[in-house]
């Protein structure tokens, strides 16, 4: 036995023997929990108070209690869920801090991800998430009011703020602190998987917090970024360790693509049809495909987001905001896209604490006159968060420079391009997927896609779900020359470069969502309260009305208003009901508005990058309509889509049938709670074995499906653990973690899955 490992083995029990110890005054301390049983199923008639949707419900007798079994036809219906709900509504008014508790069993061999909707007073209710493991029995937690919901650290998952023994739930939406005088339902829902789900329930009870830890905040995370309080697998204890992992794993890296791959990562062993030089599209043998430059069949898959930018955290120090430069207005970059950004040296002596609870959380900082301050960084707007500008560090960048032993930009950042790409040849990806720092563009070595975002000082319109901002006025002439910018920068970086495969543009706007005709048609909607002196866009629309409508008579009977002449709705308005005709109006409203978004973009594409795909704007699922997906289908070559959930469902994805679109998914993730994180991410996994299980099977939905060209896996580096600096992401969603260090596990799985593609996809 080496040192190193007779070093291991006795912290591991140092580890266990405080394990244990920790263990045994948790259980204290949860015992002594005010505890108050809601259900518990011992009486039928308390099964009448679960609602089901494409589930079904029995009781069933346990040794010396009684459990609901649900059924959840998951497979052929995008959700289905159970829900428990309370006659009367549970009332805990009286308490300062209340949860929910609930026994639930998994009895599957397979892990259940599910979400949780707990509906409050004044129609508010919160959204939480978690995984149920295979095979498994827990209580799980559900915090309803407790301090730390009230507390805006900047994180998306705070540390656990009082000790228990249960699975602590997390916080996804909604309302965080709910109003406890009336808990009307608690839903689970299972939603977008590929197997059918089965749960049982027990023991619903009530539970009042005590106990909370003043410093539950304090000194999360260590020198190399990592969590502090406890330990987990891959952790580094010191930068031998660190540089010992990263050597190890040189010596297994391949620099190049599989074998049957071709120059450009094509399927080699395969069919060669027509070569242009350039990346295209084609249906072949009923399967839309990309063909690569030298004619092969292509699949793209690759892991996104491969840049600096996104590694750094908001450190809660700040300097003079006079010696920081602002953004100019021909910015072409969103602020959380640009890299590090370091304050300049004029503004390092003005350096104070902006937020002490931020400033806390580390146990250690550099000092800006030591050559590991090359990794500060600075935000001059966030999203949200504890503070709306101020200093980050990048842990992962400090890292790099650690385990390559140097602090030089270019010498650094070499390092790290050749290190990726090895580990995309050797991991087995076709290419990488958005957001690769545009230094990967000329080298070569892995296809790759560009991408711009269209910013300036054009109107805008509100959806109703402005999540990552409103939305442009496309009839605006300053968005047309604001766009025009963006995209003869990006044809400036790619070159007419071969190895680029395609172009996105923007991401995730919110275009409407499909919940109803005030979600649907939101921007028409909005639009209209403008005055039109004002608005291009209302303009546009009042325009098209005109067309449709023969007299302002005619409209005022279908829309049930009184408007005196058309020169009365060039005024704000208000639309009171929503009637059919309404949303006729607006379905075609809200075309021309994508139509017009749309044919700007794609006709400058088609001046400056003729060679290269238009892939489209990467819709969220939750943010997207029929009608500007129709809009879209005229104008980009490859339709995108961001979709979190298991996999691709069927009962969902139908649609994709109707536009009948080569299409690719621009995101997907999951993560889990054993990688020292406090976040799993936006799906769930067990653990990291189980993550590497749900990837494969996700990628497989994808390549079994005739209209998919690709899968692009968010991101390559899991995000810092106090957040990302500019809105507090904290997930477990890495192929290396904060250390760059790789999740065994989930590599296996890629390279098994990406031995297989091309076979498997054109069998």
């Amino acid at each position: 036995m080496t040192k190193n490992s007779i070093k291991h083995s006795i912290k591991h029990c140092y580890l266990v023997l405080f394990a244990l110890l920790v263990m045994a005054i948790t259980n204290a301390q949860a015992s002594s929990v005010k505890s108050t049983t809601l259900l518990n199923f011992e009486k039928p008639e308390q099964l009448k108070l679960i609602e089901l949707e494409n589930s079904t419900a029995i009781l069933v007798k346990k040794k010396k209690n009684t459990q609901v079994n649900i059924k959840l036809a998951a497979k052929n219906n995008h959700n289905a869920s159970f829900s428990l709900v309370p006659k009367p509504a549970w009332n805990f008014n009286q308490h300062k801090y209340a949860a929910i508790a609930l026994d639930i069993s998994n009895p599957a061999p397979a892990s259940a991800h599910v979400y949780i909707y707990t509906h409050g007073a004044n129609n508010a209710f919160q959204l939480r998430n978690v995984d149920v493991p295979a095979n498994s029995k827990r209580t799980y937690l559900i915090e309803l009011n407790v301090p730390a919901l009230a507390l805006n650290s900047g994180i998306r998952n705070n540390p656990v703020s009082w000790q228990h023994d249960w699975v602590q739930t997390i916080w996804r939406g909604g309302v965080k602190a709910l109003d406890l005088s009336a808990i009307t339902k608690v839903r689970f829902m299972i939603s977008g998987v590929l197997e059918d789900k089965e749960l049982e329930i027990d023991n619903v009870r009530f539970i009042e917090p005590n106990h909370f830890d003043p410093n539950y905040m304090k000194g999360l995370v260590d020198q190399f970024g990592q969590n502090a309080k406890i330990d987990f697998e891959n952790k580094i204890d010191n930068l031998k360790h660190l540089r010992e992992v990263s050597e190890h794993e040189q010596k297994s890296l391949q620099d190049k693509p599989f074998t049957s791959r071709s120059k450009f990562n094509g399927w080699a062993n395969g069919p060669k049809l027509k070569a242009t030089g350039y990346y295209r599209t084609e249906k072949y043998q009923g399967k839309w495909s990309l063909v690569d430059p030298e004619g092969y069949l292509f699949f793209s898959n690759g892991i996104a987001n491969i840049r600096m930018a996104n590694t750094s955290t908001i450190t809660g120090y700040d300097f003079d905001k006079s010696l920081i430069t602002q953004r100019d207005a021909n910015d072409f970059t969103p602020e959380d896209s640009i890299g590090l950004n370091r304050a300049p040296n004029n503004a390092i002596n003005s350096r104070y604490v902006s937020s002490s609870l931020r400033a806390d959380m580390f146990t250690w900082l550099p000092s800006y006159n030591s050559k590991e301050a090359a990794s500060y960084g600075y935000r001059r707007t966030v999203h949200s968060g504890a503070v709306e500008h101020g200093e980050t560090y990048s842990f992962y960048r400090a890292n790099l420079a650690r385990k390559y032993g140097s602090h030089n930009e270019a010498e650094l950042m070499e390092h790290w391009r050749d290190t990726t790409v090895k580990r995309m040849h050797s991991w087995g990806f076709t290419s990488f997927g958005n957001w690769v720092d545009p230094s990967f563009y000329q080298i070569n070595r892995l296809p790759y896609f560009a991408n711009g975002w269209i910013i300036g000082d054009f109107k805008t319109v509100s959806s109703g779900n402005d999540y990552w901002g409103a939305m442009p006025d496309p009839f605006d002439p300053v968005f047309a020359e604001r766009a025009a910018v963006t995209v003869k920068q990006i044809a400036q970086e790619v070159q007419n470069n071969p190895w680029c495969v395609g172009v996105f543009i923007d991401n995730e706007k919110s275009w409407g969502s499909e919940w109803g005709a005030e979600a649907q048609y939101g921007i028409v909607i909005n639009s209209l309260t403008k005055p039109a002196n004002d608005s291009p866009l209302k303009q546009a629309f009042m325009a098209k009305l005109q067309q449709r409508y023969k007299s302002i008579t005619a409209l005022n009977h279908s829309w049930h208003s009184h408007f005196a002449s058309w020169q009365a709705l060039e005024a704000p308005y208000t639309v009171a009901e929503i009637t059919q005709e309404m949303q006729n109006d607006f379905a075609v409203l809200l075309y021309d508005y994508a139509d017009k978004y749309f044919s700007i973009v794609s006709n400058l594409l088609k001046q400056h990058m003729p060679n290269h795909l238009y892939m489209g704007p990467r819709f969220a699922h939750w943010a997207m309509t029929p009608e500007v997906r129709k809009a879209a289908v005229k104008h980009v070559d490859v339709m995108s889509y961001n979709y979190y959930r298991e996999g691709i469902d069927q009962p969902y994805w139908q649609k994709l049938v109707e536009l009948d679109m080569p299409s690719i998914i621009g995101e997907f993730h999951n993560g889990a709670m054993d990688s020292g994180l406090l976040n799993p991410g936006l799906i769930h996994a067990e653990n990291q074995k189980d993550r590497g299980k749900k990837y494969q099977e996700y990628m497989q939905s994808v390549i079994d499906n005739p209209y998919f060209v690709g899968a692009h896996w968010f991101q390559y580096i899991d995000s810092p653990l106090t957040g990302r600096a500019y809105d507090g992401e904290n997930y477990n969603v890495g192929f290396v973690n904060v250390a760059d260090v790789p999740y065994a596990p989930l590599v296996e799985a890629a390279k098994e899955l990406n031995h297989q593609l091309y076979t498997r996809r054109y069998k």
